[in-house]
């Protein structure tokens, strides 16, 4: 977690314009194209995350100190919106509407997310297929680095900071462990669950696409995509709009009033799916095939610990993490 110029109250702030008037809402901040090109590289970043089942986008924009900035501008979408654009009209209504809503950093953001769901999902869907050890062990070591790191930006700990942490642990890991549901999905029960999944996304150490499985949507959803139905995926996406809009809003909330504990909950999440990221996995009869996702012990493993290897690509991981937080903490102060 990166410095940022937003104040981090612990409590509730007696500016009762806290809420109405976020950072970065108002135009205020001015990037430069390097710095634009930094967001959309760690665009590149969370979307080669959202590709990985148990690994969430929302933990890469929190490690590489955009989390607050996403979110804020995220959450200034909505009815207001009109009421600022009405106040000028035309092109400059227009312009203040973008301005509000940060949109040439989401638009950067979202370029680069897409740029890495074109490049590099064919990728890591092969590795994932073929080297499910590697690409894991590699993840495991990317999140454990991400949980060190935050816990080390919480002030402070104290009883209620240290429930929030467990909380969120916990919850991930329950989440982790449900069975699958291998139902046919409604349109209704579709919407639902592209809000929650979005809301996973967003929501660091929990996976959208990891969500969409535990509900029985994925399969459904995918092939909704491949075939062009427009009534499946326009249900998803409005599930998903919905659902990000009152999510952001609520976690907006959060980090400018309660912004440790929020921190603590959502490392708590991020430490509770490394279950899910356990890179030594077996399917039911303890061999190795598409439906390893049972966690075995490293000596279990059918073809070997494979310890060199395996420790090799988690230091890897937890060396990019910590190169990325420098780079956020550095981007943050520039």
């Amino acid at each position: 977690m990166t410095a940022s110029p937003s104040p981090r109250p612990d409590s509730p702030s007696p500016n009762p314009q806290a809420e109405t008037n976020p950072v970065h809402n108002d135009g205020s901040q001015k990037d430069s194209p390097k710095q634009l090109l930094g967001v959309y590289v760690k665009g590149i970043v969370m979307g080669a995350a959202d590709i990985v089942p148990g690994v969430s986008g929302g933990t890469i924009a929190l490690i590489a100190g955009i989390y607050e900035r996403l979110i804020n501008a995220l959450g200034s979408i909505g009815p207001s919106l009109w009421g600022v654009f009405r106040q000028d009209g035309g092109i400059k209504g227009l312009l203040a509407v973008w301005r509000r809503v940060d949109a040439t950093f989401l638009l950067c953001l979202v370029l680069g997310i897409a740029t890495s769901l074109v490049t590099l999902a064919g990728i890591i869907k092969h590795l994932l297929d073929n080297q499910p050890l590697l690409i894991w062990s590699f993840f495991f070591g990317l999140v454990v680095a991400t949980v060190v790191i935050l816990l080390t930006e919480i002030k402070r700990w104290n009883t209620a900071r240290a429930s929030l942490f467990i909380i969120g642990m916990v919850t991930a890991v329950i989440i982790s462990s449900m069975p699958m549901l291998a139902s046919t999905p409604s349109l209704p029960y579709l919407f639902f669950a592209g809000a929650i999944a979005i809301c996973a996304m967003i929501l660091p150490g929990i996976s959208g696409s990891f969500i969409l499985l535990l509900l029985g949507a994925y399969d459904t959803v995918l092939e909704a995509v491949h075939t062009f139905n427009l009534t499946i995926i326009l249900t998803v996406v409005a599930g998903m709009a919905s659902g990000l809009l009152l999510f952001t809003h609520m976690l907006k909330w959060l980090l400018s009033r309660y912004y440790q504990g929020t921190l603590a909950l959502l490392t708590g999440f991020i430490a509770g799916s490394l279950l899910k990221v356990w890179p030594w996995k077996t399917d039911a009869l303890g061999t190795l095939n598409s439906d390893a996702i049972n966690n075995v012990a490293p000596w279990q493993y059918p073809t070997g610990a494979h310890w060199l290897t395996t420790l090799g690509l988690m230091l890897l991981g937890a060396v990019l993490v910590s190169l990325l937080s420098w780079w956020g903490h550095r981007s943050n102060r520039s």
